[in-house]
């Protein structure tokens, strides 16, 4: 048993100390690059800051070895549809995915994509296919739906016991008085990439049904800047003047957590651009370094 355990440690272990053939000199070399490879890549990325009209903040995290990436990471900025990851890590801390719903004229909003095609009185879902009409279509009807059931109050509980300190869901969809009056959805990019990383390690109870909801494709704003194939669970969020969107990216041997948040934006089409392009940097740096050898020789997969 103990031999079990030890054998299952031995891949992290050589990635700590080196290959038993590599000296310490060739050990620090070898981070060395992977050093200067990281600097480039963050490089690229502020540099796309300085030609943008608008705030934008950045979290990178290496699923693989913990290293973070900070640019304004712990700004804090509208959510948008982002914010309802957090209500899907409630749904699934709670374990109420089955709890049937019969839709209600009432509780249609705007952008209720999927529920307005649903018959009043008559269609019965569960508080699973909320979930999905609210993740992968963003229908702010079934958005509502879930946290009228859920409580906004246990919403925000979660949040706080996860050590999540700015994330906050304030209002419902759609609620302009609330958002005028200040009560705006909000987290950083830092937290947000902490929200993730909490679903991804199992530290939200149901963490693997919400990632399987998360991982369905969207549209935008990511995904038109990722290489064809790679697997991503993310939320983006779009409002006035506002482009947000949060991933985890499942880089072949090197998954990593991604947030960019935009706000006071002059060109929503160049913010949508812009997060595009900031995936696609990211994920060039983390797949060069989950093909490549100890070396950084390119090794087929």
């Amino acid at each position: 048993m103990h031999w079990i355990l030890f054998a299952a440690l031995l891949p992290a272990i050589a990635l700590a100390q080196g290959r038993p053939d590599q000296s310490p000199e060739a050990v620090a070399s070898e981070k060395a690059k992977q050093d200067l490879l990281w600097q480039k890549m963050t490089g690229r990325i502020e540099a796309l800051d300085r030609s943008f009209v608008g705030a934008m903040g950045v979290a990178i995290a290496d699923l693989t070895d913990g290293r973070f990436y900070g640019f304004h990471a712990d700004e804090i900025f509208p959510t948008c549809s982002s914010i309802k990851i957090a209500i899907l890590a409630e749904l699934a801390r709670t374990g109420r995915w089955d709890e049937l719903y019969t839709v209600d004229k009432k509780d249609l909003v705007d952008e209720s994509i999927v529920l307005e095609y649903l018959t009043p009185g008559v269609s019965r879902i569960t508080n699973r296919d909320l979930a999905m009409f609210m993740i992968v279509e963003s229908d702010n009807g079934a958005t509502n739906v879930l946290i009228d059931r859920l409580g906004l109050l246990n919403i925000n509980a979660t949040l706080e016991k996860l050590g999540l300190k700015q994330t906050r869901l304030r209002r419902r969809m759609i609620d302009i008085g609330a958002a005028r009056a200040g009560n705006e959805n909000t987290s950083t990019p830092r937290e947000m990439t902490q929200l993730l990383d909490a679903l991804y390690h199992g530290r939200v109870a149901g963490s693997e049904q919400a990632l399987q909801i998360l991982k369905h494709p969207k549209r935008m704003f990511f995904p038109p800047g990722l290489p064809a194939g790679i697997v991503y669970a993310n939320k983006p969020g779009s409002l006035e003047g506002v482009r947000t969107d949060s991933a985890i990216i499942y880089a072949p041997g090197r998954p990593f957590l991604l947030s960019v948040m935009t706000t006071y934006v002059a060109d929503e089409a160049a913010a949508e651009k812009l997060l595009a392009t900031i995936a696609g940097i990211a994920c060039e740096h983390f797949q060069t370094l989950g093909s490549a050898s100890a070396y950084g020789r390119k090794m087929a997969r």
